[in-house]
This record gives C-alpha cells, sequence and structure tokens, in this order.
C-alpha cells in the first residue's frame, strides 16, 4: 500500500509485552513500515506473538534494557538499508498514525524529529504523573543545554547517517538522557512534534514513573559530568 515505505524501520523494544504486542505490531506493519522487535530477554511469548505478526524478531537472551534492545534494533535496520530510523514503544500508548508526521520533519530539514506528549494530547495520566514528567522536562532543559517540551518520549525519529552520532551506550533508561546530551553535543537540528500518548492500565504498570524519570534524569546527566 505504502512502497514509499519500506526502506524506513520502527524499532520496537519489548519486554514481557506477550499480551499487547501483536496488536502494536499488526498497526505499524499495516502502514507499510519496515518493522524490527527486539525481545529483550522476556520471560513471557513476546517473541513468539510478534512474530505471529508477520515482522522480524531479534531476540536477547538475557535482560539487557531498553536502551541496549534498540541499539539492537538500530544496528540490524542499519544492516538492513534503513534510510530513517523510528524508535516505537511495545506497550500500546503511542500512535502509528503519528510516524509520517516524524517522516515529514526530517524531509523537511531535521536530523532527528522527537515526538512531544505536551505539544500533542495525552490520554489516561494522572495529574500526579503530569506534573512529574514537566518537572523531568525542566531539569532536562537546565541540564542539557536544549530547550524542549518533552524529555523522555520514546516516539522519535532520524536519519540513517545520524545514527553514529547518537549511538547509545547507557543499557537502561538513562538512554532517553544520553540521546538528548549527544544531540546537543552534535549539534544536531532537531525538532518536536506533536504526538498522543495513550495511558492504559498495561501501559501505566510497565511505564516509566514520573519520580522515576526525575531520578534517572539526574543520575544520568550527574555522572556524565563528574
Amino acid at each position: 500500500m505504502h512502497p514509499d515505505r519500506h526502506d524506513t524501520w520502527v524499532v520496537i523494544a519489548a519486554y514481557n509485552e506477550g499480551a499487547v504486542i501483536r496488536d502494536v505490531v499488526l498497526g505499524v506493519a499495516r502502514e507499510g513500515w519496515s518493522v524490527v522487535v527486539v525481545d529483550d530477554g522476556s520471560r513471557d511469548d513476546t517473541a513468539d506473538c510478534a512474530r505471529s505478526a508477520g515482522v522480524t524478531v531479534v531476540r536477547h537472551a538475557v535482560n539487557l534494557g531498553q536502551g541496549a534492545a534498540l541499539q539492537t534494533g538500530i544496528d540490524f535496520a542499519l544492516r538492513r538499508g534503513a534510510r530513517h530510523i523510528v524508535t516505537f514503544d511495545a506497550d500500546g500508548q503511542m500512535a502509528v498514525e503519528d510516524i509520517p508526521v516524524l517522516i515529514a520533519a526530517l524531509d523537511a530539514g531535521a536530523d532527528i524529529a522527537l515526538g512531544s506528549r505536551f505539544l500533542g494530547t495525552v490520554e489516561g495520566a494522572t495529574r500526579e504523573r503530569m506534573a512529574l514528567l514537566k518537572t523531568a522536562v525542566m531539569m532536562s532543559n537546565r541540564m542539557s543545554g536544549l530547550e524542549l517540551t518533552d524529555a523522555h518520549c520514546g516516539l522519535r525519529a532520524f536519519h540513517a547517517h545520524v545514527a553514529p552520532k547518537v549511538r547509545m551506550v547507557q543499557n537502561r533508561m538513562a538512554h532517553a538522557s544520553e540521546l538528548l546530551r549527544k544531540i546537543k553535543q552534535s549539534r544536531l537540528r532537531v525538532v518536536e512534534v506533536p504526538c498522543t500518548i495513550r495511558y492504559t492500565a498495561h501501559s501505566m504498570a510497565k511505564g516509566q514513573g514520573g519520580f522515576q524519570a526525575v531520578r534517572i534524569l539526574f543520575d544520568y546527566f550527574f555522572r556524565a559530568a563528574s
């Protein structure tokens, strides 16, 4: 249906997402995007469920963390000749309709496009979570030197040639802060685009809480500066 989309690879890191991963993957693949799921040592049937959707699955034998899983997927996509790379969450809270908006921003001249829930729509989040996420944004901007409206949205897109400049070595959740630091250091042209995040009981149970986001953010930048 969309033959021009095959060279954009959507990388999905998944850990114990058997309950939702098939629907997430089908939603992306049906729009014509190439998909690689990295099963990060799940203890459930995540890998089998993703394969049943007809996409490529790469599996870590043990759980290494989201940062490591995303980098594995990015490396795989690059070997397959990806022109653009998108990172997309496995828990069902992101909207596949936002992917073309990210790619359009790259085509318009950006090196990397970051999804922002605060420019777009947030559904199902508590007032407390939103307040903590906004605190994380303020801390991130102060520590990274960037001026963004969102700090840790996992929806991102970038050109393949940018991948070496944003290569992640933080295996776990601190990779999000690491990415922002590398964007600033590399002087990449970054834009934010509105996106929709739908928090569900499943994603809220598995997702990164606002307090944890602040803690991880501070920990990463404190260590990086020391």
